[in-house]
């Protein structure tokens, strides 16, 4: 028994590390509550070219010696206005515009890269997340953005719930779908932006997906669907943090291998989960039926 807490407690007696679980629990949170509905509105692809998208944002910044966040989420900012533009205006599906800009810019970000004499372990550990790395400043930017976050959905979480199950109710309804659906992206933008430390722009879509995936097959209602999203981020960001600890292995991708890993289970025996739930209900019913 002691032998196991010492296992637990001797990460954490390391300040890095227990800013690291903060991290990652925060980055999952916030990628959870987002993916929840990259998931329902089926924006995987979005999200896959966002996180890409700020590759040239983060390169310039770096060079500039500029906020590397900000420039990130510039970048992010950029492609969904230029998708936007794209498809609206110039008769293009908006898949095909997301794989122009999404390519564009991440070859963008690939040239700028190259012209660097050598390349900055800072800047690769963005590119492949070193959450082991991360500061108190970075744990306050990442706070603010999560609170930006979380205030954007306060105010508008109903209205992208109605956008996400109905998107021609919603129109209908007067709601203002167009802006839902470019502030949804800006906000996948900010996520990316929150996520980018902990498992680089080059998995960050696992973390945007993977967790709202598993959650989804166990539960219908969009709450739900974010508390166990949260549930299952928090979880493979401990398992993943305790993995690269004892296993010296990379943090990120083994936070990302830990979602995919928690997601396999989920998947096989969802199905005979909810029937069993099902039958256990009409059960109920029943023998409530029969007491009445």
């Amino acid at each position: 028994m002691q032998e196991m807490i010492d296992l637990i407690s001797e990460p954490l007696s390391y300040e890095f590390m227990r800013r690291a679980f903060l991290a990652a629990i925060l980055a999952g949170g916030v990628a959870s509550l987002i993916g929840t509905f990259v998931v329902l509105r089926g924006m995987a692809f979005m999200g896959d070219a966002l996180s890409h998208a700020v590759l040239p944002g983060i390169a310039v910044a770096h060079l500039t010696r500029h906020s590397i966040y900000a420039g990130a989420f510039l970048a992010g900012l950029i492609t969904t206005m230029g998708i936007g533009y794209l498809s609206r205006h110039r008769r293009l599906s908006e898949d095909t515009a997301i794989g122009i800009f999404f390519t564009g810019m991440f070859a963008l970000g690939i040239v700028i890269i190259s012209t660097m004499q050598s390349y900055s372990i800072d800047l690769v550990h963005f590119l492949f997340g070193n959450v082991l790395a991360v500061t108190s400043d970075d744990l306050w930017l990442m706070s603010g953005a999560a609170f930006l976050i979380l205030l954007a959905f306060a105010l508008f979480g109903r209205a992208w719930v109605i956008y996400s199950f109905d998107p021609a109710f919603a129109e209908t309804s007067g709601l203002p779908v167009g802006l839902l659906h470019y502030g949804l992206m800006i906000l996948i933008s900010l996520a990316i932006v929150v996520a980018m430390q902990t498992v680089g722009v080059v998995m960050v879509l696992a973390m945007l997906v993977t967790p709202p995936a598993t959650a989804r097959l166990l539960a219908g209602r969009v709450p739900a669907i974010m508390v166990l999203s949260f549930i299952f981020s928090t979880l493979a960001a401990v398992l993943g943090l305790y993995s690269s600890y004892y296993m010296n292995i990379a943090s990120g991708a083994a936070i990302v291998l830990w979602a995919t890993i928690i997601f396999m289970p989920v998947f096989i025996f969802a199905p005979k989960v909810k029937l069993f739930v099902q039958q256990y209900h009409q059960l109920r019913q029943r023998c409530a039926g029969k007491v009445g």
